[in-house]
């Protein structure tokens, strides 16, 4: 957009805004501007070439991380304009009040002209009111559209705020160059219509409401029903393509339909049951406040987890300790409003009618957006991600009740509901169970299915060892002859209860594989529960299981009780990552992390042998002291062993037995201290890779699982850990000393405030970095993910990927981000002063 645009909108004759000129200097100033016009709005501007690029974002921006505000693209202003606050006289374009809300400067994270190019801006901004990182990512542009539409989004970092906090736009509301409120610019101008506004949106949730109902071609006037049959998706291995599809992702929560009705309002399940009360009063006290006299709102309430994503673990969780603080109402969907009965017309037409219904809404009511990509694109982000997946839907069709090819689903795992038909007692909890037994049903008849034995937290294990013993019965429910083996210390129960599962395909005797345990549907009747197409093509390294010859105990012991992490969870976890994980922790000396009773009780470290260690564990003795043995695993095998000794963090030396002496890795691990924002980290990431390059090394990146990232490059293993170290000891000082502001190369904690320390300390002999793909002792079992350098971004942060979420990615990955590591490897070389001695 030019100035042009901007100029031909205004009569400078009449309006005090500044005259429309590109100016020469280069800056990084940023401004956000309330405007009280036709729709109070705020308007976003960021310098870029010579003028303010903006938007005007409806609602305003939220520090709730996820939390997607519109934002719609207008025309480019002059940076004179950054400074103008006051009135826009009635009868001009914009006319009303315009204050100075934010101001000061941005950073573009990555190459700025391709990020704005491609549509997706990730930057951080330093200002009076707002800081931190945020993404502006544009929408897919629809056929007949004339605005662009981007979305406003905060990044999880230490400036974003839960949704139960306060909003900095009620809680800052001031003018930052002046001090005055909008009332004080409109002063004694401000026309009838704007007071009527603004009374308007103070209105009591019980007055009378003003309807606008909109003209749409399909509509028809008609009662309001008391329910209306959803539809629904059909499941499908890919994601279409084309212009007649739009893209949203697939929230993982309950299906509820909004009925309003003269004030008052009713949450329906997908089967017509009166859920209103089960989820507090802020999702109506919103719903209520909706300018409709009548209303019917498809949608879903979930619960966000701290990644961003919705998380039906977290919404049963919330449910069952009645907690209403965090429950959201994702509305995608408008069936009646005001008299009209909506359904016929074309689902963009009625999405673009629930936009606008819902402008101005409060946090716990949020219009699910779309994307017009391309699906298979939008659904590559989304398993990049670790999400379940996204709907797609046609954009033109009316909406059919019932399942049908309007709508489908393409998933990142296979995830589906199961009949619980018995479970098997706890061995650790006498009044908890250790597993479910699941089934399903085929031409009416109950299948099995095979069991479920992690996802529980301690507190749901004993609440459904509460609900099932009350269901108990005396013989199998399943309509077919169980093995030995598959009904061993099964109590088995009345299948009336059905429970999501994710699972990672099925075995040869139909059995879910690496299943882990969501929730119960209390939503879905258990006779309607059948088996759906397998949605993850097996690889041809998991399609044969691995083999295993460790046996676990006590397999529902729970490492993680905040994530429902059981011993036989991680083992399942492990074998999913093995064919990845093997290269860095197998043939190499070992520290470990160990936790008999999981994170929540006493941790220890431990790099040799100890009493009652599985035989498949090996210890290697020390070349330079023999009295001294290592830990080393050689397979699978020797990893379960790890895990049946309650290792939850793998530590792996940089050398191999093979030669302890000469490192085949190096390690530059970015810790960021108190007020370090993750872009920084990011930015810091990419330094460490340039001179990684300089030095002629390749460098691939990972998450640490824990508060930063780690670089690691492979090296061929020629040179010994003295020179290694001093080589890595060199780049951690020339980054320190090149940017004392932003680096440390020293641990001292009292001068790492607002720093990244640059620890070079992995690289010495017998000191060691936690593994790829390890878990780490941390709540939510996060895990050290290696990325590819193009993922680093808002949306990934170093604890993103955990047990529960990381099997999606893996399984829908294209490839391997770590393919190339071995053979990457280079000499390092090092022509200064070794600060060690070999031992």
């Amino acid at each position: 957009m030019a100035l042009e645009l901007y100029n031909q909108k205004r009569n400078f004759e009449v309006s005090p805004e500044p005259r429309g000129q590109k100016a020469k200097q280069k800056g990084n100033s940023f401004v956000i501007q309330k405007h009280d016009a036709t729709r109070l709005h705020y308007d976003f501007r960021l310098e870029m070439d010579g003028v303010l690029k903006s938007w005007a974002v409806t609602k305003g921006p939220s520090l709730v991380p996820g939390e997607k505000r519109l934002a719609v693209h207008v025309e480019d202003h002059p940076l004179d304009y950054g400074g103008f606050e006051g009135m826009i006289p009635e009868g001009n374009y914009g006319a009303g009040a315009v204050m100075l809300w934010d101001r000061g400067s941005w950073e573009p994270i990555g190459d700025l002209q391709k990020a704005y190019k491609k549509g997706h801006l990730e930057f951080e901004l330093k200002g009076e009111k707002l800081h931190g990182r945020w993404h502006l990512v544009r929408m897919g542009h629809r056929e007949g559209e004339k605005r662009e539409n981007w979305l406003l989004i905060k990044a999880e970092d230490e400036f974003a705020r839960a949704e139960d906090e306060k909003d900095i736009l009620e809680e800052l509301p001031l003018s930052v160059s002046t001090g005055k409120t909008l009332e004080d610019i409109w002063g004694n101008t401000k026309p009838a219509k704007k007071a009527r506004a603004s009374k308007a949106r103070s209105t009591p949730a019980t007055a009378p409401k003003a309807t606008a109902t909109p003209s749409m071609k399909g509509a028809k006037k008609a009662d309001m029903p008391e329910f209306v049959e959803p539809q629904l998706a059909t499941l499908v291995k890919s994601a279409p393509s084309g212009k007649r599809w739009l893209h949203e992702i697939k929230l993982d929560g309950y299906r509820l339909q909004a009925h309003i009705k003269a004030g008052e309002v009713k949450l329906l399940t997908r089967t017509g049951l009166d859920w209103t009360h089960k989820f507090g009063e802020d999702i109506t006290a919103e719903l209520a406040k909706l300018q409709a006299q009548s209303a019917i709102i498809d949608g879903e309430v979930a619960v966000q987890g701290g990644s961003g994503a919705t998380d039906f673990s977290l919404l049963q969780q919330d449910l069952s300790e009645g907690r209403s603080d965090r429950f959201t109402f994702y509305a995608f969907d408008l069936l009646y409003l005001d008299g009209q009965d909506v359904t016929g017309a074309p689902l963009e037409t009625r999405k673009e009618a629930l936009a606008a219904l819902l402008a101005g809404s409060g946090p716990a009511l949020h219009y699910s957006e779309h994307f017009g990509d391309e699906g298979g694109l939008v659904l590559k982000h989304a398993c990049r991600l670790s999400l379940e997946g996204i709907i797609s839907k046609i954009a033109d069709a009316p909406y059919r009740a019932g399942r049908g090819r309007d709508w489908v689903k393409s998933k990142c795992s296979s995830r589906q509901e199961f009949v619980v038909a018995g479970y098997v007692p706890s061995s650790v909890n006498s009044k908890a169970i250790g597993s479910l037994v699941m089934g399903y049903y085929e031409k009416g008849k109950l299948r099995h299915a095979g069991r479920v034995g992690t996802g529980y937290s301690n507190v749901v294990a004993q609440s459904l060892f509460r609900d099932l013993d009350q269901i108990r019965v005396g013989r199998s429910p399943f309509d077919e002859k169980l093995a030995s083996i598959e009904k061993k210390d099964v109590v088995f129960v009345e299948p009336i209860k059905v429970a999501e599962v994710e699972f990672h395909g099925w075995t040869a005797d139909a059995h879910i594989r690496h299943a882990s345990f969501r929730g119960l549907r209390e939503d879905k009747p258990a006779k309607e529960i059948v088996r759906e197409g397998t949605v993850v093509s097996d690889t041809p390294e998991e399609a044969k299981p691995i083999k295993r010859t460790v046996e676990l105990t006590h397999p529902d012991r729970v490492y993680w009780p905040d994530a429902g992490v059981t011993k036989g969870g991680l083992a399942d976890y492990y074998a999913q990552v093995w064919r990845l994980m093997a290269p860095y922790i197998v043939n190499r000396p070992l520290s470990l992390v160990r936790g008999p009773d999981g994170i929540g009780k006493p941790l220890f470290f431990q790099k040799h042998g100890w009493k009652g260690m599985n035989k498949n564990i090996l210890l290697k003795p020390d070349p330079t002291d023999f009295k001294e043995e290592d830990v080393t695993i050689r397979d699978f095998d020797g990893l379960l062993g790890l895990v049946q000794g309650a290792t939850l963090e793998i530590h792996p030396w940089g050398s191999t037995l093979d030669d302890w002496e000469k490192p085949d890795m190096v390690n530059i691990d970015l810790d960021p201290g108190d007020g370090v924002s993750w872009a920084e980290t990011i930015a810091a990431a990419h330094d460490v890779k340039r001179r990684f390059e300089e030095m002629g090394l390749v460098a691939f990146v990972k998450t640490s699982g824990g508060k930063g990232l780690h670089v690691v490059a492979p090296v061929k293993p020629k040179a010994e850990w003295p020179d290694v170290k001093a080589a890595m000891k060199a780049l951690a000082d020339s980054m320190a000393g090149d940017d004392p502001d932003k680096y440390v190369s020293t641990i001292t904690k009292s001068k790492r405030q607002g720093k990244i320390l640059i620890d070079y300390l992995r690289n010495g002999r017998g000191a060691t970095a936690v593994a790829p793909y390890s878990t780490r002792a941390r709540p939510g079992a996060p895990v050290s993910m290696p990325v590819a350098w193009d993922e680093l971004g808002g949306a990934i942060g170093p604890n993103y990927f955990t047990v529960n979420n990381a099997p999606a990615r893996i399984a829908q990955m294209a490839s391997d981000p770590w393919s190339d590591f071995r053979k990457a490897e280079a000499p390092i070389e090092f022509k200064g002063k070794s600060n060690g001695k070999k031992r």
